[in-house]
């Protein structure tokens, strides 16, 4: 500190920039939405603060309660479902050989190279009614119904007429996949830094002493890393709930989140106020999940101290 007040200038040389940087571009646009959710709108292009509470009041009607409801449930899930994807990853990557590790943390990272937009489109092309999921299921099927005919069976009555493929389009279940494809290397990434700084001869001796794998697992290892999974929870949850384009490709208008509704207020609706109200609303949400795992995380380290 008495470093920075002996070369002041030097300091502030470095510092207004990026200071100046956040306010003009942060802080500024946030203080606008801000005013907006307080607004009405007075003609097509104005709104008016009139510090009404009205937008908010408007969150707690049963559709967009509801709808809330849905954002959260479909990220919660969707994390629970990259939690237990990503560890077993994050795992093989860190007990993975030296020279393999750089190769299999480059897979991770890949999918960042390539536009989300393009990556949602490829998953239109897998999912599909006629995508390459179901097209492998008919391929399958008719394998299946030829087989059974063939030993003399009524594979009619075993199988049915037709193929009926899985509709994961418009559909809990394909948003669900998308927001796991899309926000994985979230989960997988912190989960390996805590198993990389993981004291390994904690495991050995559990070993030892005669315990199980599943059991050095269950009681050692995850209780080990549960900083990285709580870390790798909340930094995949978070973007999931206010993720825009996969609900909205995959979801076909059907299984809509926050983000879309949010989205059609400022563009589609032209109510700005309540957009800003439920954007900011949001942004609340997310402070408190934030501020809870900073409270239990203090809370861990004073019990560890």
């Amino acid at each position: 500190m008495e470093s920075f007040r002996s070369n002041i200038r030097v300091f502030l040389a470095f510092f207004a920039p990026s200071f100046g940087w956040l306010v003009l571009f942060f802080v500024a646009p946030l203080v606008i939405i801000f005013l907006y959710s307080f607004g009405e709108n007075v003609s097509l292009t104005e709104v008016e603060t009139t510090w009404t509470w009205r937008n908010y009041s408007r969150i707690l009607e049963p559709e967009i309660a509801t709808l809330f409801w849905r954002s959260l449930a479909l990220s919660g899930m969707s994390t629970i479902v990259c939690l237990v994807i990503g560890y077993p990853i994050a795992l093989v990557i860190a007990t993975a050989r030296g020279a393999w590790k750089p190769w299999l943390l480059l897979a991770i990272i890949l999918p960042f190279w390539t536009n989300l937009l393009i990556r949602t489109y490829a998953l239109l092309n897998i999912l599909g009614n006629r995508g390459r999921v179901n097209s492998g299921l008919e391929w399958l099927w008719e394998r299946g119904y030829a087989a059974l005919d063939a030993i003399g069976l009524n594979a009619t009555a075993i199988m049915g007429e037709d193929f009926e493929p899985i509709i994961f389009l418009g559909r809990w279940s394909g948003v669900i996949i998308g927001l796991v494809y899309v926000h994985l290397p979230f989960t997988v990434l912190p989960i390996y830094a805590a198993l990389e700084r993981l004291d390994r001869s904690y495991l050995e001796a559990s070993l030892d002493l005669g315990a199980s794998q599943w059991r050095t697992f269950r009681s050692v290892l995850i209780p080990m890393t549960m900083a990285g999974l709580v870390t790798a929870a909340i930094i995949t949850f978070i973007p999931m709930l206010g993720s825009y384009l996969t609900p909205a490709l995959l979801g076909r208008g059907q299984v809509d989140m926050i983000a879309n509704v949010i989205e059609r207020q400022f563009k589609g609706a032209n109510d700005w106020p309540f957009g800003a109200a439920m954007s900011l609303f949001l942004l609340y949400v997310t402070f408190i999940i934030l501020a809870i795992q900073a409270f239990a995380s203090m809370r861990r380290r004073g019990a560890d101290g």
